[in-house]
Formats: structure tokens, C-alpha cells, sequence
């Protein structure tokens, strides 16, 4: 396998290029080390890979680069690439959003019709398309509602994959991954952020009543998903990647505060436009066409996030 990996850097994409390395697959990451975070925390994620024989990085933004070399010679292709977080897509920074997420990945897609050889592209969407779902655990065919020009950009992403893939046999998959945390998580998630007070004895804002819920799955079961996408037969254009921990927010801090040993304040604010009041994947599609099962209970999750994080030094500004 050559696989090719957007967003080598970020949370996802480092834990995916280290299990692609350790299964004998070559890799090039490409990442264009977007400001949403600091840079040096992104190359930390890649600092085991790049001592590693069969890894190259790439710095490229996709938006602008030629992208065909990249491709060429490719036989997955991996797009993780994106501007992250709902809260942070209102406004002008649409404009933005909407060029990583939708241009990148048509640019992207233009290039893998180009240098053909591309046995399977998987791409990255998000539970996010699905907004407010009427039913839970929620199916694939659901109609996406999003919420938010973050979920709106994931749509547009499933829309180009599906039209490409239709007209032209690319095939394209993608996976709509549930609330990702683990090692690595980036400084805006939230558990990053409580485990961060946690740290340092500063309250916790909650955005609402605390009893909304998420389906939370750790980052080892969404790379085992990834691979499975790659290399399995996808019949089906999305699959739901959840982890079956569909917990409501009072309940997580009071998991993170024992796996922390730390008392969490909790500071109660106005909910955030956007943000849904429950998630909940059904991932029976999944289990079915791609073996997956998510295999890590929550507090063992917890518990592995809390013992990288806690030996982390202060985020670069």
C-alpha cells in the first residue's frame, strides 16, 4: 500500500500514519499546518513518524498546491484534511472554511480523476451533517440538517464525493466520524479543554445544562475504521464511526474528574448556536461492510488521553 494522508498532522492523521507505518503500508502526509492550533504541537504528532523508513511530508496547502504529483502513484488516498470546529464557522470565517473544506476537496478529487490508480479514497465527514436527527441511534439515511456552515461544508464534502464517484468511478467513501478523543486531541476539543482545568484548577464552562449527550469515540477505533475503509468492499457512499458511549456531559466530567483525581468546577453559560443537543451513531452499516466494533470503554479512553495530556507543557501561543 501507498497510501497518501491530508491532515497528516492533526489528531486523526498522525495516529492513522503511525498504524498505516506499523502495517507495512508507505506513506506521504501532507499537511499545510493551519493556524487553528499551534504548529509545534502538529509536528510533535508526526515526531515518531518522520525517525520512520517509509514516511514523507509534504507541506502543502490544498487549496493552492498541484496536487496531481501528490497523487500520482498512490494506491489510497486518505483526505482528513479540513478546518475543524463548529463554533468557529459563523460569520467571515465561512469564506475560509468553505475553501479547505469544499474547494480542497474537489481539487483533491480532480487530481485523483487525473492520475487515475487510486484503488479507494476515503474522506473525512462528521457527525455534525446530521444537526438535530430525529432518531437515535441515528442511521446513515438520515437526512442531513446541520446546525452550523461547519456541517454545511461536510454535506457539500459527501455531495462531491457521491458526484465524482457516480460520474467518473472514484472510489470514494466517507466516514462520519462521532466526537474523536484520545491522545493528540487538539487544545479546542473538549475533553482536551477539561482535562486542561483539570490541570490547572480552573473551572469548567458548560454550555448549557450539562445533560445534553455525545457518542464518544476514541481515536484508536475511529483509525481502526479508517483502515477498514480503505481496504474493504464500501458499498454503501458514508458510514457512521461511533463509539457507542453516548454520554451525557455532567456525567463525562465526573469520569474526568475521577481518572484526573482533580475536583471540576462547573461554570453554566448559554448553549452555543450550532452545537446539537444529542449525538448517537447507529454503526450497524459499518459492523456489517467493515467489520468494526469499537473496542475501548470510555474511562479506558479517559484514562489514556489523561496520562499523554497531563505530561504535556503549556500550548505554544
Amino acid at each position: 500500500m501507498r497510501a497518501l494522508v491530508t491532515g497528516a498532522a492533526g489528531f486523526i492523521g498522525s495516529s492513522l500514519v503511525d498504524a498505516l507505518l506499523d502495517a507495512g503500508a508507505e506513506v506521504v502526509g501532507v499537511d499545510a499546518f493551519t493556524g487553528n492550533y499551534a504548529a509545534a504541537r502538529k509536528r510533535a504528532n508526526l515526531e515518531g513518524a518522520l525517525n520512520r523508513r517509509g514516511f514523507r511530508l509534504v507541506e502543502a496547502d490544498l487549496r493552492h498546491a498541484e496536487l496531481e504529483p501528490l497523487v500520482e502513484g498512490a494506491t489510497h488516498v486518505v483526505h482528513l484534511a479540513a478546518l475543524p470546529g463548529v463554533r468557529a464557522s459563523w460569520g467571515e470565517a465561512f469564506r475560509e472554511y468553505a475553501e479547505h473544506n469544499v474547494v480542497g476537496t474537489q481539487r483533491l478529487l480532480e487530481a485523483v480523476r487525473a492520475a487515475g490508480g487510486v484503488e479507494r479514497l476515503v474522506a473525512a465527514s462528521s457527525s455534525s451533517i446530521y444537526g438535530m436527527p430525529r432518531r437515535f441511534p441515528t442511521p446513515e439515511d438520515e437526512p442531513p440538517r446541520p446546525l452550523s456552515p461547519y456541517g454545511v461544508t461536510k454535506v457539500a464534502t459527501e455531495s462531491l464525493l457521491q458526484s465524482y464517484r457516480a460520474s467518473f468511478g472514484i472510489p470514494a467513501v466517507a466516514l462520519r466520524y462521532f466526537t474523536v478523543y484520545g491522545p493528540r486531541q487538539r487544545p479546542d476539543m473538549g475533553i482536551h479543554r477539561f482535562f486542561e482545568a483539570a490541570r490547572g484548577g480552573t473551572p469548567v464552562t458548560v454550555f448549557g445544562d450539562g445533560k445534553q449527550t455525545r457518542d464518544f469515540t476514541f481515536v484508536d477505533d475511529a483509525v481502526r475504521a479508517t483502515i477498514a475503509a480503505m481496504t474493504q468492499p464500501v458499498p454503501e457512499p458514508a458510514y457512521n464511526v461511533g463509539g457507542g458511549h453516548r454520554v451525557a456531559l455532567g456525567g463525562l466530567l465526573d469520569s474526568i474528574a475521577e481518572v484526573s483525581g482533580r475536583p471540576l468546577a462547573r461554570r453554566h453559560v448559554e448553549p452555543q448556536a450550532g452545537d446539537p443537543r444529542d449525538t448517537s451513531a447507529d454503526t450497524a452499516l459499518a459492523r456489517r461492510d467493515l467489520g468494526y466494533a469499537p473496542a475501548t470503554a470510555l474511562l479506558d479512553g479517559l484514562r489514556r488521553q489523561w496520562e499523554w495530556q497531563r505530561n504535556l507543557t503549556a500550548a505554544p501561543a
